[in-house]
């Protein structure tokens, strides 16, 4: 089995609000729950995609800060601009408004905030 990415884990604030933001900002879907002892989770993806987003919200009162999660979250879309005005309508931010950039061979790329404050790229290639 070759080396690949399962999955990227969020904790965020109100597992609903956060999966209804992911799908109908992102059009993911969900693929299933789990209860487990210490957290509840949603597990999303894209049709016919196998890496997934998993929602995480913790059920033993254990604290998160979003701001302390550095990195970011990065999704292909075959309209970055159509995407970037779903996630203002369902309640994000965007931070820099998808683009082309030269340097990634005009790919267009833009930013926005989910509404826990995660960093998510918007990515269409060129």
């Amino acid at each position: 089995m070759s080396d690949y990415i399962g999955a990227v884990g969020l904790a965020v604030s109100d597992l609903e609000r956060a999966a209804r933001f992911y799908t109908q900002a992102l059009g993911m879907k969900e693929l299933y729950r789990l209860k487990l002892p210490n957290m509840d989770e949603i597990i999303l993806s894209f049709e016919g995609r196998s890496a997934a987003l998993v929602l995480m919200q913790y059920t033993d009162g254990t604290a998160h800060d979003p701001r302390a999660f550095a990195g970011k979250v990065v999704f292909y879309f075959a309209d970055a601009a159509a995407t970037a005005q779903k996630i203002r309508e369902a309640g994000g931010v965007i931070t820099r408004e998808p683009t082309p950039v030269p340097a990634f061979d005009n790919a267009i790329i833009g930013f926005a905030r989910d509404l826990d404050g995660y960093t998510l790229e918007l990515l269409q290639r060129g």
